[in-house]
């Protein structure tokens, strides 16, 4: 009988896709799956984004989109467990429509590849509230749950309310909304019970359910053993934190939208990912069954309770140990293709900034600075500029400036920054940022670190700008003249930081 290195026969050995890998908890089940002895394949648009993460070497990657038949039938061939991690919200008016169609297509495609299961991590509805009054974002969850449920593929349906973990969209938005505020006036979602779970046991039930017996085709309830209000919560995350007592007084008259912009203003969770969260805690969401333990056995000590897992979150963040953030999955409308290195841009127009300046310093302790840039280092600039462009970014519905970084020092493939995306990284030579920001066109950032003729070190900086109609061209023209400021001003000082960081300090 052969087994693989965990000591695991073959016939256990599941075959898994996973979509959402470059997501929040896609980009933790893939090496939970690993871990577990399975062979993972990972459906994405861009599969240049996983390159760099640790578990990349061991898993497949297939190029392709939920919504596009033909590369799900072809990333399903041979597969036994497919999970469904993806949703359209954020894309548009029509987001319910796609996250409708493709999980249509997706069910389909999986019935005629064989797949054994479908698993799909879904939202935790109220009981006793019609579909049609919920918000948009939990009735299209509850639709798409429902269309895996009535396919012809045994599904399992995890229905989770608040997900507490380093980097999730839901700990942020408590962490600094906690964090930055003494005193709040909150809306009066903050007396909506909930019942927040750990990430740690969302992947355990995730996994778990790969295995589950072929007749259970069903949803299951999944929460902590907590069940609190949003204001405990908030109270519990300070002491948790080390904070003072919080002073929370809720207000009546802050509708859905309205909080949403104030978690914008406050967060850095956008208004347009806020919305759906605070729209989400209008009703009470708690967990009426807790059947998944006869499938997935809870351990002594799990499910987590709330403050172990703020603490590990915390913990997580402070060592700089985030494996993946709300923000790991593009922001939906961003643009993904083309590069600005394409053939494609023949004929077309491509407005540069290019600048370059010799550094005294090695070309280690350049790329340093240049894979520090952004979050709490700065952008090395005119500081007003850069935070006028973030407010304006976050007035229009766009990210802003507050993602920051998942790492303090180290960037891959696929992280967000701030208001960019990293595109391609050739470590000790390109760093190249993709703009995320509400733009008319599209944007590029590229610092190279290079030897020059005389063989001393040479930062390279290119900004280039592809418009797109009549007003894209006129936008370039109109901050051209501030490109001396803030793209000069950012060459000079990175390399300044550079040489400084090669000089003894005094006694």
């Amino acid at each position: 009988m052969e087994t693989n290195g965990r000591g695991q026969r073959d016939e256990e050995r599941l075959h898994c896709l996973v979509t959402g890998a470059s997501g929040y908890i896609g980009g933790r089940l893939v090496p939970e799956l690993l871990e577990a002895g399975h062979r993972v394949r990972c459906l994405v648009r861009s599969p240049g984004k996983l390159r760099d993460h640790p578990w990349a070497p061991d898993a497949e990657k297939v190029r392709g989109d939920v919504t596009d038949a033909q590369s799900v039938a072809e990333a399903m061939r041979g597969v036994d467990v497919a999970y469904y991690l993806v949703h359209a919200l954020g894309s548009g008016a029509e987001f319910e429509d796609t996250d409708r169609r493709a999980a249509r297509i997706f069910a389909r495609q999986a019935r005629a590849a064989g797949v054994r299961r479908i698993v799909y991590l879904g939202g935790l509805t109220p009981r006793n509230v019609p579909e049609e009054s919920l918000s948009p974002h939990l009735r299209s969850r509850a639709e798409v749950g429902r269309i895996f449920l009535e396919s012809e593929v045994p599904a399992t349906v995890l229905r989770a309310a608040v997900v507490i973990g380093s980097g999730s969209a839901s700990f942020e938005m408590l962490r600094y909304l906690t964090e930055r505020l003494p005193v709040m006036v909150t809306p009066s979602w903050v007396h909506t019970r909930t019942q927040p779970i750990g990430v740690r046991d969302v992947l355990r039930y995730l996994v778990g359910s790969a295995t589950m017996p072929d007749d259970v085709d069903r949803s299951f309830d999944i929460g902590g053993p907590d069940v609190l209000t949003y204001r405990e919560m908030m109270r519990r995350y300070a002491v948790v934190a080390g904070l003072r007592r919080r002073v929370i007084v809720p207000v009546p008259v802050l509708t859905p939208r309205l909080s949403s912009h104030w978690v914008g203003l406050v967060t850095p969770v956008p208004a347009s990912l806020a919305r759906p969260l605070t729209e989400s805690l209008r009703h009470e969401v708690v967990c009426h069954e807790h059947d998944i333990a006869r499938y997935v056995p809870d351990p002594p000590g799990r499910p987590l309770p709330f403050d172990e897992a703020l603490a590990l979150a915390l913990r997580r963040v402070r060592e700089a140990q985030v494996a993946t953030r709300w923000s790991s999955a593009s922001v939906p409308g961003a643009p993904s293709d083309p590069l600005p290195t394409d053939p494609d841009w023949a004929g077309g127009s491509l407005y540069q900034d290019e600048r370059a300046l010799s550094v005294d310093a090695s070309r280690e302790a350049l790329w340093k600075v240049v894979e520090g840039i952004g979050g709490d280092n700065g952008w090395y600039s005119f500081p007003l500029a850069w935070a006028v462009r973030g407010w304006l970014d976050r007035f229009v519905g766009g990210v802003g400036l507050r993602r920051g970084r998942r790492d303090a020092e180290r960037l891959r493939v696929g992280d967000s920054l701030d208001f960019w995306r990293v595109e391609e990284i050739e470590p000790g030579h390109l760093l190249r940022l993709r703009a995320e920001m509400r733009l008319p066109g599209l944007a590029w950032l590229e610092m190279y670190v290079e030897t020059d003729d005389a063989g001393r070190t040479r930062y390279r900086q290119r900004a280039l700008f592809h418009p797109r109609g009549l007003f894209g061209h006129a936008y370039w023209w109109s901050v051209s003249p501030f490109h001396a400021v803030v793209f000069g001003g950012m060459a000079r000082n990175i390399t300044r930081a550079a040489a400084r960081s090669r000089r003894p300090v005094r006694p």
